[in-house]
């Protein structure tokens, strides 16, 4: 095995030097971009905790469709009112709280002639054949309901892995214009709204849930991005310290093995 040349040594060591201060910058600059997401999320969370408490308003007609985004509109508590669509309703898998089912997705047909999706709330797998019958069996209603509840966005393409399936009617995320289109609905809003729970089942704490269980969106987002921006700081740091002692002793070594031929010259000098 051969070793790298007196004269290579310091070229070696400029070159792991380099490397080392790269790898420090880029783990100090992963520890500010955690705190500007620990930011970005604690902003998140009070938009969303002052508007799911807020007095649901008109949901967004169309002249607003063009301009919806998260930042803007996303968990607004907003009210619709229209007739129910028989026949049109959607099963999009879901894991919740209460276990494994779905997702009971209805178009409701507002006043002013346009759809809106509703997530009507969850239902357990085992639930899902006795609703689904009963809802085929129901007839078509022609009272207007008022629902309100929290404008979500569409989620596109599918679930971790699983893509939504429009010809099988596996439903893995509730994306909105698939949904429209494979039930042939038009003049749709791009958006869904998670339904409120009704009174009843908010009125009675452990109660039998009624199927579909409304009311169950997810509002605790995890925030440990202060601590992963002080892994990132730490690491930096470690590095840091670590290349720093490195180079120092590689300079005591290489001053301790140039100081014998120093010391020779000397002596040749003074014999001459």
């Amino acid at each position: 095995m051969t070793t790298p040349s007196r004269s290579g040594r310091p070229l070696l060591g400029v070159l792991l030097a380099c490397v080392a201060a790269t790898l420090v910058v880029g783990l100090f600059a992963l520890g500010t971009w955690q705190l500007q997401r620990r930011s970005w999320k604690l902003d998140l969370m009070a938009r969303i905790a002052q508007r799911v408490h807020a007095v649901a308003t008109p949901a967004p007609g169309p002249a607003q469709w063009p301009h919806i985004d998260a930042a803007g509109y996303e968990y607004r508590h907003v009210s619709a009112r229209g007739v129910w669509m028989a026949g049109r309703s959607t099963w999009v898998q879901a894991v919740t709280e209460l276990g494994g089912g779905y997702w009971l997705l209805t178009p409701l047909r507002e006043d002013d002639g346009h759809i809106l999706l509703v997530n009507r709330g969850f239902v357990p797998t085992d639930q899902r054949s006795a609703l689904d019958a009963q809802l085929a069996q129901a007839p078509s209603s022609t009272d207007s309901v008022v629902v309100t509840g929290l404008l979500r966005l569409s989620e596109p393409g599918g679930g971790f892995l699983r893509h939504n399936d429009p010809n099988g009617n596996r439903w893995y995320s509730r994306d909105v214009p698939a949904i429209a289109t494979a039930h042939a609905l038009s003049g749709v809003a791009p958006y869904f709204m998670d339904a409120d729970a009704a009174p009843a089942q908010q009125a009675v704490s452990g109660a039998t849930p009624q199927w579909p269980a409304a009311g169950m969106t997810v509002l605790v987002f995890h925030n440990n991005h202060l601590v992963y921006a002080l892994t990132w700081y730490t690491l930096a740091l470690l590095l840091a310290g670590a290349t720093w002692k490195v180079v120092r002793d590689a300079r005591r070594v290489r001053n301790n093995s140039e100081l014998p031929h120093l010391n020779q010259d000397d002596t040749h000098a003074r014999h001459l």
